[in-house]
């Protein structure tokens, strides 16, 4: 079974409900970028404070950031893994790159998790954290079509992208994502 796994999507397509559920059931360390970065907001710390700012603004925590906090955690002994929002843009897969060569952990597949606007500020809006207001969304989903999208064609032309339809529901999600796991 694959062990090295990326969820691609806007936000709140789902990507951390389906790498959790994942993650439990074979063991894999989950990163998420984000609860990585928002643990440093509840924390308070100088760097939580700089991040608040920047995600209360609906723009992105700096590549070189993100990726140290990546790369700490890739360092820890692991079953497998799964990156959960990173990376975010072409920079940072190059960055990405070069940390799993230099640790011999290739991405094995890069799960993008499709799914319509609409549907998903509606289910932002409900989820109902501090950041999800309908103008932060919007300028979020701006920022992830002019940055993350181009992602999904680098991963297809790679042969490492299984599309996954986001909009149903939880369970026909996560059997469509073993399936697929099970078809690699």
């Amino acid at each position: 079974m694959k062990k090295h796994l990326l969820f691609l999507g806007p936000p709140g397509a789902g990507k951390g409900t389906q790498a959790a559920l994942l993650s439990a059931a074979n063991s894999y360390l989950h990163l998420s970028t984000g609860e990585l970065l928002r643990k440093e907001i509840d924390l308070d710390t100088d760097l939580g404070k700089q991040v608040k700012d920047i995600m209360n603004r609906g723009e992105l925590v700096s590549d070189q950031l993100v990726l140290e906090i990546v790369k700490k955690n890739l360092d820890k002994d692991n079953n497998g893994w799964i990156l959960d929002g990173y990376p975010r843009n072409l920079s940072q897969v190059n960055s990405l790159n070069d940390v799993l060569i230099n640790i011999n952990q290739p991405l094995e597949i890069v799960f993008y998790l499709d799914i319509p606007d609409e549907v998903l500020i509606k289910r932002l809006l409900i989820r109902g954290r501090k950041d999800d207001n309908e103008k932060t969304i919007k300028t979020r989903l701006k920022i992830y079509k002019e940055t993350t999208e181009p992602l999904i064609e680098y991963y297809k032309d790679l042969a490492l992208l299984e599309n996954i339809k986001a909009d149903g529901d939880l369970k026909t999600i996560s059997a469509d994502i073993k399936q697929k796991m099970a078809c690699r």
